[in-house]
């Protein structure tokens, strides 16, 4: 991994810890929608090409 001047890897460390929480935790608030958004994915398709029903 190259180096870059100036930058502390501790702290570089943390910080991708927390963003890696913090995507954690979006994903977490959002998969009670995933359901929802399968449903709506699927109708959808269906509207599209009905097939032959």
């Amino acid at each position: 991994m190259a180096q870059v001047g100036g930058r502390n890897p501790a702290m570089s460390w943390i910080a991708g810890v927390f963003c890696a929480g913090v995507i954690a935790a979006l994903l977490w608030l959002a998969l009670p929608m995933a359901p929802v958004m399968i449903d709506y994915v699927g109708d959808t398709l269906r509207a599209i090409d009905p097939g032959e029903g």
